[in-house]
């Protein structure tokens, strides 16, 4: 086996120069599928997977570690290799089994198929009453902050049990967990959150009432299954990836769709299209470029060796755009059939939140552009901003009239 593929040297991540197509600089990585190797910002050389079958054989292999205070755990930049995560977990996405087994088995119940669809419902009726006020005001208006960051936030808040009168605190503290330009700014931040559910927890206690973590207080966190420390990394995750994934999925998908007329005339034409549209836009979009894990042990793969102690790092956009799996994968096609994407990551990490955030996209598209059919940018989308590279991707800001 050999261990090192030759290819121009890539830094990774990079920042976009379209806010839906991976940067034009990462072509080395796509000549060079199905595994490469980049660099990371401090100049360590990294494994970058970008072929579809040998994404999904990694993130399956047990071999392979999501643990963030494993020796030789790559980080994407300054900022968050500054993060002290020693004497700390990131509950779920950032253990592995058996503990995430455990942390999982607790949650599963309330994202199945049947729940999330129970909760539909709720969902059209947190849309429908955001829109009125949009409509009530006018337009123009910023989508993000009117739209498509309060749907998801409401949504989690109602099923977790957490105040949305609190969303304001919490999404900024999102916000310095994911973009703080400094590490004390994703550590203060990581500190309040911690800060604000041990009190809530505290109050769930004396006061038990009705979510996701209220049922944790009161079966496992009473029972002993789970320390507070656990309970607070497991809220504060399922919070995070609650609003902040999909709110950048209806932002950026709807951007696309202003940016792709006759892609938005035919969803606009057949309803029926919308469920395959959302599993379209999650492939082309792959808003969470960029997963990472450390190996274990020594994993021989696609030709090469990837030692003890590698970084690993997935590219997304470029594994939901392998032309082995995928026909024309730079264009939007709402008639592809089953894709199979890792949109939503693949094997024991795969996002749990996958079928809430499918609802939420399908129910937020489908009655916004039925709500407001003269649908528009109100300025010209070379002004619009749109995340760095380092983050979920997604629109900084919206801009739309109608």
């Amino acid at each position: 086996m050999t261990d090192v593929r030759t290819t121009q040297a890539v830094a990774f991540p990079q920042n976009r120069t379209c806010p839906y197509h991976p940067p034009q600089t990462y072509q080395p990585l796509r000549d060079a599928r199905p595994l490469s190797r980049v660099t990371l910002y401090d100049g360590r050389s990294v494994w970058a997977v970008t072929g579809h079958a040998v994404a999904r054989a990694l993130l399956a292999d047990g071999r392979l570690s999501s643990d963030r205070r494993t020796e030789g755990f790559p980080m994407p930049s300054e900022r968050i290799a500054g993060v002290k995560f020693d004497e700390r977990r990131v509950a779920l996405l950032g253990v592995d089994d058996p503990l995430h087994n455990t942390q999982r088995r607790m949650l599963i119940p309330s994202f199945s198929v049947k729940r999330i669809a129970a909760l539909r419902p709720r969902i059209q009726e947190t849309v429908d009453r955001l829109l009125d006020a949009m409509e009530e005001q006018g337009p123009p208006a910023e989508l993000v902050e009117s739209f498509a960051l309060p749907v998801p936030s409401m949504v989690i808040c109602a099923l977790l049990g957490v105040p949305y009168a609190d969303h304001e605190f919490f999404e900024e503290q999102s916000r310095r967990l994911l973009r703080g330009p400094e590490a004390a700014d994703v550590e203060e931040a990581r500190d309040q959150l911690d800060a604000y559910f041990l009190q809530l927890i505290d109050e769930k206690l004396k006061r038990p009432g009705e979510g996701l973590l209220d049922d944790l207080v009161a079966q496992q966190l009473a029972t002993g299954a789970v320390d507070r420390d656990e309970l607070v990394a497991m809220a504060t995750i399922l919070l995070i990836a609650g609003h902040e994934t999909t709110a950048n999925m209806i932002s950026l998908g709807t951007f696309t769709l202003l940016q792709h007329p006759e892609r938005f005339a035919a969803l606009r034409a057949d309803d029926g299209l919308m469920p395959a549209a959302v599993e379209e836009l999650l492939r082309f979009l792959s808003i969470a470029d960029g997963m990472l894990r450390v190996a274990k042990e020594d994993i021989d793969i696609a030709g090469a060796t990837i030692r003890t102690g590698d970084g690993v790092v997935f590219s997304t956009s470029l594994i939901n755009r392998d032309t082995e799996v995928y026909g024309a994968p730079e264009q939007l096609d709402w008639n592809r059939g089953p894709l199979h994407h890792l949109a939503f990551g693949f094997g024991i990490h795969q996002c749990l939140g996958q079928n809430l955030a499918r609802a939420e996209m399908e129910i937020a598209l489908r009655t916004l552009f039925r709500r407001l059919p003269g649908l528009a940018l109100a300025v010209p989308a070379e002004e619009i901003p749109f995340k760095p590279g380092d983050t979920i991707q997604g629109m900084l800001e919206l801009p739309v009239t109608w």
